[in-house]
Order: structure tokens, then sequence, then C-alpha cells
């Protein structure tokens, strides 16, 4: 039976950001409204340690459920620390971030929720968010920062260039011209129906099953596939677009005590429900977590809703 709903998280992530996971979920249970289920994909290594967050909504995914046998992995011999690899007969071999990348999509085919919300596992919501305003007379909304791919990130050799040619060669496309539109965010929403029919659509075009094709180069973006498939191949019909994200992320600098998150959070858009505080900075989770319970953090966001109407029928 299909839920009463329409927009299930989806969240990839491994060992070393099961914290913030944890993180992430408080948010999730104390902040989001009218969420159908929220799935939390792993590998089988991982399995057991994320297991604990699972309940009646929160689902925790074994990549052996979800991606082809064919594709295996295994852990060099130079230690237990060692990172991992994906090897096959039909793709290149693979570290965790590309593998995460076929995980979001293949999700797509064990779900019935019309939408699907990417989060990453290092972000948290900080405001009160309704999914389902994500709905707009019957469009999800989609993130594209128009021409956004400009300058370095559009150079020969660049990796948004790269991701942005594949995306194109992927759905059929022709060679796209720079500066090009940029879908890479780390809370990003995407139509359920539009993720099978653009793997039908990259099978169709490749003569290759869906994965094999993506994975036929190390250099890819889900992000940029989808976005191609979108607005490349559909004419980004059922989407409506957002320049902004609706996540504020600090990626790179000095370790934020209080004063600093206050200066961070100052900065966040009016659209803007969550925060993304990457974990090598070293910002202490407990910081964070007072994000989540307000507990002597003077938190201060006037949040205005995303958009006046509400969803149509999908």
């Amino acid at each position: 039976m299909k839920p009463a709903c329409s927009v299930a998280l989806v969240t990839p992530s491994y060992r070393g950001d099961f914290e913030r996971c944890q993180l992430l979920c408080a948010s999730v249970d104390r902040f989001l409204t009218n969420v159908c289920d929220h799935y939390i994909l792993v590998d089988d290594d991982d399995f057991n340690m994320f297991a604990r967050l699972a309940n009646a909504r929160r689902h925790v995914i074994n990549e052996r459920d979800i991606l082809p046998d064919w594709l295996r992995s295994f852990r060099p011999p130079s230690g237990a620390n060692a990172r991992k690899l994906w090897v096959s007969l039909k793709t290149w071999p693979m570290r965790g971030w590309h593998v995460q990348q076929l995980r979001r999509i293949a999700i797509a085919q064990h779900v019935e929720a019309d939408a699907l919300l990417y989060c990453d596992s290092d972000m948290l919501f900080v405001w009160e968010f309704d999914p389902e305003s994500l709905w707009k007379n019957g469009d999800l909304r989609l993130y594209r920062n128009e021409f956004g791919i400009v300058g370095e990130l559009a150079q020969q050799g660049a990796k948004h260039r790269q991701w942005t040619e594949q995306a194109a060669g992927l759905n059929g496309l022709s060679p796209p011209d720079f500066p090009a539109h940029d879908y890479i965010n780390n809370l990003v929403s995407w139509r359920r129906d539009h993720v099978l029919a653009m793997c039908h659509h990259i099978e169709a075009n490749t003569g290759k099953d869906w994965l094999s094709a993506i994975a036929s180069s190390r250099t890819f973006s889900e992000c940029q596939i989808y976005g191609a498939y979108a607005d490349g191949a559909r004419n980004g019909q059922g989407h409506w677009h957002a320049g902004s994200g609706l996540c504020r992320t600090y990626w790179s600098g000095d370790a934020l005590n209080e004063t600093g998150m206050e200066e961070f959070l100052a900065g966040l858009e009016p659209e803007q429900v969550a925060v993304g505080i990457q974990s090598f900075t070293g910002t202490d989770t407990t910081l964070l977590r007072r994000l989540i319970d307000r507990s002597n953090f003077p938190f201060r966001h006037p949040q205005p809703p995303i958009c006046d109407e509400r969803r149509g029928e999908p």
C-alpha cells in the first residue's frame, strides 16, 4: 500500500559519520513533519552499527539488498583501516563515495514515496520544516544554480566540467556549453518516478544497465546526471526550480565555537532549514546537538515557508 504522505528522506552514510548521522536523525525527529519514512543506506560492514537507529519510520538498508550481486566490496589486506574498494567486471574500481551515489539512485526501485529528499549524513535540520512544501501545484522543487559551473569549475579537466559532460552523454544529450547549471547540493529533492525513468533512459541510450553505464567512468555526479535528465531530457516537466539550497554548509576552516556558530547561523537564507558542518573542521558535536534541543544556545532565525501554495497532487 502506498504511504499516505509523499516525501521520504534518504541518507547514504558510513561508520565515520555515525555520530553525525545520529544527530541528523535527532533533528529529523525534532523538526520535520509529514515524512513518510527515512532510509539510511550503508554498506554491509556498517549495517550492524547503524541498525540501532532503526524504528517504525526509520529503516537501515544494507547495500546488498539494493545493488546487484556482481558489484562486490572488499578491504585490501594492508590493514583493518584500509579503505574499501567496490569492484566488478563491468565498472572501474570504486571508493565508498562513488557507491553512495549509486545507492541514492538504486533506492528508488524499493520505495513508494512520490519524492525523495536526499540528506547528507553530516548535516542536520535546525528549523521546523514540512517536506510536503517542496511540492507546488504538482511539481517538485529542484535545486539548480543557474550557470553555476563557471570559471575554474568549467575549465578543461575540472571535476564539475567532467561530471556535467558525462551526465549529458549518459542522457544522450549534446555536449554541454559552459557556463552550465549546477545541481549539486547536500539537501536535494528528486521525483521518484523520474529517477526510475532516468534509469530506463540511460539504459536505452547506452545499451548497458544503468549502474554499469554510470560507473564506466570513475568521475560522475548523481546530481548532475539527474539534473541533465530532468531538464535536458524532460525539459523541466514535473519540477520547479530553486536557485538557493535548503542547507547552509561550512565546508572548511577552523572548528566553530559558540560565537562562530552564531555568526554562521546569522548567514542562513530565508529558505534554509538545515546546516552542514563538515566533520573534518573538528567542530564539537556537543555544540551541534544544542542546535537541536536549543539548550543554552541563543538561536534566532525567523523562518518563512518555502512557498505559499500547498502542493497539488503529483
